[in-house]
């Protein structure tokens, strides 16, 4: 009889690579986060609608703005000295001190700008916001301080905390009748949850440290918080101009459609996550061999799911947003159908900025995430009015092609930017040929309610995995490996 063996399994898991077992826990992680991410999101969509919905997109988006002034750029920069193993106490105790005093500076233009919120503050949502970002505050420095040491899994376990406290509280709020309150005191519960979680394992200490030590961390920091404040027009400049120009529903509707193809993405989020502090410490040594491969190698595995999730999304999209989401949302389709292409652009965008804050270029980044912004907002101001919700998806999947092509050339100067075009053209192949079984299965059976398009997703998904493993053998012999370095049987007729 088979009996599961927790320490067992452990101990094959830790026998593993340190990249590769990080990258694991990274991968279930997201994946954790994005399934229950996406099961709240339905069941808010279905009981509140898009208007209530998009209110609560619109605290979390002004909450993006003020927790990054909060920030200043100097959680990047504590993460990438406290990385390179010097002084590591003395740079967590300066960025504590950094953190706390960008914090009320934060709180107080919040409250200097509060006579032009006038919608928002009626809403409650204000003293919610507030709160969150005092919170926030302690969870920044915890898990800032444990992602540096690099002990990327506890921080990537504590994002999973955050996601079941806040759905937890939030779906109790609602059940209980207090609506974008409720979603609000949800969001701040899982930040505080996290917080502690990451405290629990954090193992620097408070420290004296010298002017130099605070002249390091704003020398990187500078050039951190505005690549950061370009990343955040990317994220919510396009909700905020929606809900100016348009309504608090269609920040739903637009919101929805940008959730369901982030699933494209999710894969890249894990390896940018694990990467960083390992490419920032490659870089330190001078090893950019080691840099270029993990590079291209992760250009591999973030596309093995955003290609495929791209050419379904472009089939199913629309049946997915009305089954998933309600009649209401599935106006978003056309908006869908460009924000999947947007994914793709992430995948470059995403991993080669991040290339570039690793290897101490943070300025290179800036530089190409400016330009990039200043065409999105350009874009938006001028598409939003005319297309709506489809014209602020056409801006940002412009933009952010921008992004990373201009990102491509900053980083080609320093090491060798590459994709593995047999596989990629392997994946692209698999892909297409799921399409084609995806778009002859309601000829079989019709989708006329949410299982037969479950069924149409997990039949062409099981069809590009099975055609991916047959014409990939380098895919195919490495996930194999690695399946079984976990324990897992491999099946035979793979």
């Amino acid at each position: 009889m088979l009996v599961f063996q927790p320490s067992r399994y452990l101990e094959q898991i830790m026998k593993i690579n340190p990249v590769q077992r990080q990258g694991l826990i990274s991968l279930a992680s997201t994946i954790g986060l994005t399934a229950i991410g996406f099961l709240s999101t339905m069941y808010f969509a279905h009981v509140v609608g898009p208007s209530i919905l998009g209110a609560y997109f619109l605290f979390v988006a002004y909450f993006s703005v003020f927790n990054l002034i909060g920030d200043g750029g100097f959680g990047g920069a504590a993460v990438k000295r406290i990385s390179e193993g010097e002084d590591q106490n003395a740079y967590f105790t300066a960025f504590a001190l950094l953190r706390v005093v960008l914090m009320i500076v934060s709180v107080g233009f919040l409250l200097s700008i509060q006579p032009y919120l006038d919608n928002f503050a009626s809403s409650g949502l204000l003293l919610w916001l507030i709160l969150a970002l005092v919170v926030s505050t302690f969870s920044n420095v915890a898990s800032r301080g444990v992602y540096g040491r690099g002990m990327v899994g506890i921080n990537q376990i504590s994002g999973l905390i955050d996601t079941l406290i806040r759905i937890g509280v939030q779906v109790a709020a609602i059940v209980l009748g207090y609506g974008v309150a409720g979603l609000a005191g949800g969001f701040v519960a899982g930040i505080l949850a996290s917080g502690l979680f990451n405290f629990r394992f954090l193992d620097l200490s408070l420290a004296p440290f010298s002017r130099s030590h605070v002249a390091s961390l704003f020398a990187f920091s500078i050039w951190t918080f505005l690549s950061s404040s370009g990343y955040l027009v990317f994220s919510y400049a396009d909700t905020i101009m929606i809900g100016y120009f348009m309504t608090e529903a269609d920040i739903g509707i637009y919101r929805v459609a940008l959730q369901l193809t982030s699933i494209a993405t999710f894969a890249t989020l894990a390896l940018h996550t694990t990467l960083y502090p390992k490419i920032s410490y490659w870089g330190k040594q001078n090893d950019l061999s080691l840099v270029e491969g993990a590079l291209t190698r992760a250009f591999t595995y973030s596309l093995l799911l955003a290609v495929p999730i791209v050419a379904g999304g472009w089939v199913l999209g629309e049946r997915l947003l009305y089954f998933f989401y309600g009649e209401a949302f599935a106006t978003g389709a056309g908006a869908l159908a460009i924000l999947l292409l947007v994914q793709v652009a992430h995948v470059f965008m995403s991993l080669q900025t991040m290339c570039l804050n690793a290897l101490d270029r943070p300025q290179d980044s800036f530089r190409v995430t400016a330009i990039a912004v200043a065409a999105n907002i350009v874009l938006n101001i001028l598409l939003i009015p005319i297309y709506g919700v489809v014209g602020a998806s056409v801006a940002t999947l412009i933009t952010m092609a921008l992004n990373a092509t201009l990102a491509n050339r900053a980083l080609s100067r320093n090491i060798a930017v590459r994709i593995e075009p047999r596989a990629t053209g392997n994946i692209v192949l698999a892909a297409l040929i799921m399409v084609a079984v995806v778009v002859a299965f309601p000829f079989v059976i019709p989708f006329s309610n949410v299982f037969s398009v479950l069924g149409a997703v997990g039949l062409g998904g099981l069809i590009y995995i099975l055609v991916l493993l047959r014409i990939d053998r380098s895919i195919h012999d490495e996930l194999k490996e690695l399946t079984q370095k976990l324990g897992i049987p491999w099946p035979e007729g793979l």
